[in-house]
């Protein structure tokens, strides 16, 4: 039996849980736009959080937004992207997953988790919020990662969500390695994360992409490399395990409801460590035809297309490379898809 005490404070708790999700938000780092943090139910390190940052919304009150969501090693700060997306008459979101960008607390890993379900609460959460905010036609956009997370997510979720459609720019749906290391290396690995969880495999990485990015090496670009680190993150053995689990669960096929489109470059480079202009016009993470070849496996309304000259993140591009992405976006989002 609920007794009156416990009922106000059943309420309060409701109350509370209500202004907290649609609390206001604050001025954001990027100029023109807003954030708010959203707690998250504590995990094997602590306190979780996610980050939802926006644009403010049309003066229309148009039902249309875009979530975008990030890579590895990465977050939001492609304040150009959000632009145009305001631009085709949709409202523009974005999401710092947890332990990542504006997401990192000081006892957290960055990048650390141990499967990719673990984002799904920070997606079901923002779009939450995204719905009760007037948006009935939602489209999710990701990069890298953050396509490898998204159409697990939406098939996670088949015939409960509403979903209009997912555009992946370079989704990471394979490893860009060897044959051994893909078929030897990777597995034993993974199968190591399920039991130490916290081993680091790698500690840093080459820093030629970065490079290529940023305006004071040989890029055009300007971002907080606290958070997305030129060298990255320590690669611990739980996290490839989630990402290996990630890959095998594609290779075998997703059943994504909602049409994709899945965009790469025209080819791929592979990355020294010595600088090459080269890395200026390919895509020198992943391999672009494990992108179209795995991007066929997502759903029963894919569509795929290539970029030429097209960087990692193909918004990062030069122009006009970059330019033809937009029109690509564009096209897809306006034209029924």
């Amino acid at each position: 039996m609920i007794t009156t005490k416990r009922f106000l404070i059943i309420i309060l708790y409701c109350l509370l849980f209500n202004s907290w999700m649609y609390a206001g938000y604050v001025p954001d780092i990027l100029n023109g736009y807003e954030q708010k943090t959203i707690s998250m139910k504590p995990d094997y390190e602590g306190e979780v959080v996610c980050t939802l940052v926006r644009k403010p919304l049309h003066d229309t009150n148009t039902n249309k937004a875009v979530l975008y969501i990030h890579g590895y090693n990465d977050y939001f700060f492609q304040s150009e992207l959000g632009d145009s997306i305001m631009s085709y008459g949709y409202d523009f979101y974005a999401l710092d997953l947890r332990k990542y960008g504006r997401s990192i607390r000081s006892h957290q890993k960055a990048c650390f988790c141990k499967s990719i379900d673990e984002y799904f609460a920070d997606i079901d959460t923002a779009l939450a919020i995204i719905r009760e905010e007037g948006h009935d036609h939602i489209m999710l956009m990701a990069h890298s990662t953050g396509g490898l997370i998204t159409p697990l997510y939406l098939d996670s979720r088949k015939g409960s969500n509403d979903v209009k459609g997912l555009i992946l720019n370079s989704p990471f749906l394979d490893m860009n390695m060897s044959w051994f290391m893909e078929k030897i290396a990777i597995p034993v690995v993974s199968f190591i994360g399920k039991y130490f969880p916290n081993m680091v495999v790698e500690k840093t990485g080459f820093s030629s992409y970065a490079k290529s990015l940023l305006a004071d090496h040989n890029g055009e670009w300007t971002f907080d490399t606290s958070w997305k680190r030129p060298e990255g993150y320590p690669k611990t053995a739980a996290w490839i395990r989630a990402i290996h689990q990630g890959h095998k669960k594609v290779r075998k096929g997703l059943s994504v409801e909602c049409p994709v489109l899945v965009l790469s470059s025209d080819k791929s480079f592979p990355e020294t460590g010595i600088w090459s202009e080269d890395y200026k016009s390919a895509d020198i993470v992943l391999d672009v035809n494990d992108i179209q070849t795995l991007g066929m496996k997502l759903g029963q309304h894919v569509t795929r297309d290539t970029i030429p000259n097209g960087m990692h993140d193909l918004i990062l591009s030069p122009d006009p490379y970059r330019r033809i992405v937009y029109e690509k976006y564009k096209n897809w989002m306006t034209n029924g898809y």
